[in-house]
């Protein structure tokens, strides 16, 4: 819960890089969609029923992810920033001079709410008690469940690579039976 705290730091210090970078490359919307085309043909992965579910729900969610005018026509007013993407509060490590950030190949513009999914309303609330005291906007619930119910795609998306990789299955149950439970595409669209 403390490094979720911390992340609003980095947030903070990541606004002034200077550099171009891509929208949401970290959602890997291409690789969502390829993954769900490819289980199709792997009902033993996933029950066509939950296919079915996922390809609408990815139907909904992928323009809002995939581009930033898109993102902007969902939520206009939510500003953007280079984010971390990759779970920054599972990579921050305490050093004797404080706390180091590591994992950066995955820096992207986006909210930043993308680099608190799936933490869960502890780490949330860490967050923005944190991004209060530094002069930062608080996290959008909106965009909190979009980003969510798009982390839950990925891991759906995932089990396509379980012919090379038979461990997934188990080890991405949870997560399934986690996004059964969840509303529809975050409760975007409808």
């Amino acid at each position: 819960m403390h490094q979720a705290g911390l992340v609003a730091g980095l947030h903070a210090a990541l606004r002034s890089y200077p550099g171009e970078l891509p929208f949401l490359s970290a959602a890997e919307p291409r690789f969502v969609t390829e993954g769900l085309a490819a289980l199709e043909a792997r009902p033993d992965l996933l029950d066509p029923a939950d296919l079915d579910r996922a390809r609408r729900e990815w139907e909904v969610l992928e323009p809002a992810v995939a581009s930033r005018a898109g993102f902007e026509a969902v939520f206009p007013g939510i500003g953007l920033q280079p984010v971390h993407g990759d779970a920054p509060a599972a990579n921050i490590v305490s050093g004797p001079d404080g706390a180091l950030y590591s994992d950066f190949e995955l820096t992207t513009l986006g909210p930043v709410e993308w680099d608190l999914a799936a933490l869960g309303p502890e780490c949330e609330a860490a967050y923005d008690e944190a991004a209060g005291r530094l002069g930062l906007r608080r996290l959008d619930r909106d965009v909190l469940r979009v980003v969510n119910a798009v982390g839950m795609s990925r891991a759906v998306a995932c089990l396509a690579l379980a012919p090379q990789l038979p461990l997934l299955v188990d080890a991405l149950k949870p997560a399934v039976e986690q996004w059964r439970s969840m509303p529809f595409a975050g409760g975007l669209g409808g």
